[in-house]
């Protein structure tokens, strides 16, 4: 049948499924030089996160054209040139239903954490430290969400928040959304201005850069939360660190980074941040939902290709 690369490690049972029909996959992590001479022996490539898939390897897959559907385990396609890629006939797929509750779950998670400085005290405490005056938070329930983009994550997420009794605010960059006349839509002035809790959920854009820099976070109340498990660089890091050092931001909850793994010393050791390497969709549940999509996907591509 058809020769897969699993580049970055899919649930178990999708690679066997992928087997049981027929297809031989390989599941193996390659550096950059390794994949593009490995690449144009495959019709079909998988990644996650960790492997990049930019003209270099696409030029390397154009010289069999052997290559000609590259899959996204999740929901972001930042680590993959979609245009070049399409351009040379090589369709491109994602995952994007699979993961939304998980990280829409870990980001309550992390409003949790710095609510009740749960970071801090974490280690603070396996320091020998018993700090019980200095962690006086705040509760969720009777405060302002405003949720920054409203797709599937967005949305999973103000659904938990509601049910914590958070009052919910979302800015769109398509308007309004029908059907949820439970959350407030506002522009995204007025969201900056209103908030308690800000949480991002767009992509990252290299051309328009970060969504919140300086005069963003001069805009939102003092003390605010920001929560970011959408993408690194949709929030500047040298203007939150400014923002956690002048008080304005009182913590910051962070699963992404502009570079990963971040070297950023100022943000990853800053008491006020609470941190995850980029988890949001390393959940059983969700990954074994990526599985069952990518096993799908190649499924109904070779059956429509037919």
């Amino acid at each position: 049948m058809f020769r897969i690369l699993d580049c970055d490690g899919i649930d178990k049972k999708a690679v066997q499924a992928l087997k049981d029909s027929g297809h031989e996959v390989v599941s193996k992590f390659y550096e950059l030089e390794d994949l593009k001479a490995q690449v144009k022996d495959f019709d079909v490539v998988i990644v996650r996160s960790a492997t990049k898939i930019r003209k270099e390897t696409i030029d390397e897959a154009k010289t069999t054209g052997k290559l000609k559907l590259i899959i996204r385990g999740g929901v972001g396609l930042d680590n993959i040139d979609v245009p070049y890629a399409r351009e040379n006939e090589i369709v491109v797929s994602n995952t994007p239903n699979a993961s939304s509750a998980s990280v829409a779950e870990l980001a309550i998670g992390h409003m949790f954490s710095i609510a009740r400085h749960l970071h801090a005290s974490n280690v603070t405490m396996r320091d020998g430290q018993w700090n019980k005056k200095q962690y006086k938070g705040i509760e969720l329930a009777g405060k302002k969400l405003g949720l920054i983009g409203f797709g599937r994550i967005a949305i999973e997420t103000a659904k938990r928040a509601n049910a914590l009794g958070m009052d919910v605010l979302y800015t769109n960059r398509s308007g309004k959304k029908e059907g949820y006349d439970e959350f407030t839509y506002m522009t995204m002035d007025d969201l900056l201005i209103n908030s308690d809790f800000v949480s991002m959920h767009v992509p990252f854009n290299k051309e328009k850069g970060a969504v919140i820099g300086k005069d963003e976070f001069a805009k939102m109340k003092d003390g605010v939360y920001l929560v970011n498990c959408a993408r690194g660089g949709v929030v500047c890091e040298k203007s939150l660190i400014e923002a956690l050092d002048s008080g304005k931001v009182s913590a910051a909850a962070i699963d992404v980074f502009e570079e990963e793994p971040t070297k950023n010393t100022k943000l990853f050791t800053h008491p006020k941040v609470s941190l995850s390497p980029h988890v949001g969709a390393s959940t059983n549940e969700a990954q074994a939902r990526v599985g069952t999509e990518i096993v799908t996907i190649i499924k109904d591509f070779f059956e429509g290709s037919k």
